[in-house]
């Protein structure tokens, strides 16, 4: 009994010491609706009408939305004072899919626009994808005054600090130099690539490999011309495709890569990078684009305090609380230790003092019923 009362003080002891260390928890997670009913002087003239059904967000293009991950939509009409503004909002599983929507809806006639992660306008529409979430704004005239609002519209939108809000990196591969940005489009899926001008069949590409292609027009002298870029899991996977591009560009062309220049067409790996080149350029250029585009391997640090990163304020927090845990048990262990040396070390001294043998298993006025 008295053991169990020992551990159980023991044990209490503990859990008050290590409390500190203990990860806070988070309230419920409350999640905010796509649009809101108001922002930046702007009123919605209803409620948003919601859905989650990619052929309701557009019916034409359902099948790359589903490609792209999509999760809900949002759609409402704004006023301020005269002035209307016909929002969409969709939202993906992740940034991938937002910025890849972005590139798909995004016309060539568009000019870029700083608002969200990254915009385009005309006259008469704004798109811009941030986090995880795309808008598509239209009215009748979108001008200084309306880009503000949009803006505004963007601070309000959940970010995603995790890694479902980190954008893909193959876009980064496209060499900056002579490059159209207004025709980068990347996609995940052969519904969206073909839709989005792919000039490869999308069943040679094999996206079920898991794969990400990226397609850009280059101006260059000698020509205009697409440089693509597809991304596999493996370098293996990637000279497997590399294999199967380079029989259908060496053979009958599709029709997509027919008209060219005949020199134009090439392809190379590059780690688990597949380029090719088609369109216009020369062979010289041709060859010198395709060159520019390498893999590499990114490693990402994280600073200890997290530069306002969840993921690595979790890992702190967990390495405070395992630490407190071993401190907590060297602090009971020695307690014990001392407790233990003190009160049957100053006994048996005690004893000793007395002129008794220091363990009572020796005392002559140890009763024993001598049981046989």
């Amino acid at each position: 009994m008295v053991s169990f009362a020992r551990s159980a003080a023991v044990l209490c002891l503990g859990l008050f010491v290590a409390a500190p260390f203990a990860r806070p928890q988070s309230p419920a997670a409350t999640f905010a609706p796509l649009l809101p009913p108001a922002f930046s002087g702007w009123t919605a003239a209803a409620s948003p009408q919601t859905g989650s059904d990619p052929a309701a967000a557009d019916a034409a293009n359902a099948s790359v939305l589903k490609e792209y991950g999509l999760k809900d939509f949002a759609t409402a009409e704004y006023g301020h004072g005269s002035t209307k503004l016909k929002i969409k909002a969709m939202h993906f599983a992740d940034a991938t899919g937002a910025y890849g929507a972005f590139t798909f809806y995004r016309k060539a006639e568009m000019h870029p626009d700083d608002v969200g992660k990254g915009g385009a306008v005309d006259s008469h529409e704004a798109i811009f994808w941030t986090g995880t979430t795309l808008i598509d704004a239209t009215g009748d005239h979108i001008g200084a005054e309306e880009r503000a609002a949009l803006q505004s519209l963007a601070f309000t939108l959940p970010q995603n600090a995790g890694p479902e809000g980190v954008p893909p990196s193959l876009p980064q591969y496209l060499p900056q130099e002579l490059l159209d940005k207004a025709t980068v489009h990347y996609a995940i899926g052969p519904d969206a690539y073909a839709k989005a001008g792919g000039v490869l069949p999308a069943e040679v590409i094999d996206f079920s490999r898991d794969a990400e292609a990226v397609t850009a027009r280059y101006q260059t002298r000698d020509g205009n011309g697409i440089l693509t870029v597809l991304e596999y899991p493996t370098p293996q996977i990637a000279g497997d495709r590399l294999k199967a591009i380079d029989v259908i560009l060496k053979g009958t062309l599709p029709p997509s890569l027919q008209g060219g220049n005949a020199a134009a067409l090439g392809v190379k790996r590059s780690g688990t990078l597949v380029v090719i080149t088609s369109g216009g350029f020369s062979a010289a250029e041709s060859e010198e684009l395709r060159n520019a585009v390498k893999s590499q391997a990114t490693l990402t640090w994280n600073h200890p305090e997290g530069y306002g990163n969840p993921v690595g304020r979790e890992v702190k927090k967990t390495a405070r609380l395992l630490l407190g845990i071993t401190y907590l048990t060297g602090i009971l262990g020695g307690g014990a230790l001392l407790l233990g040396l003190f009160l049957g070390g100053g006994r048996a001294l005690i004893r000793v003092l007395r002129g008794k043998p220091p363990s009572t298993m020796n005392d002559d006025d140890f009763i024993s019923l001598k049981l046989r």
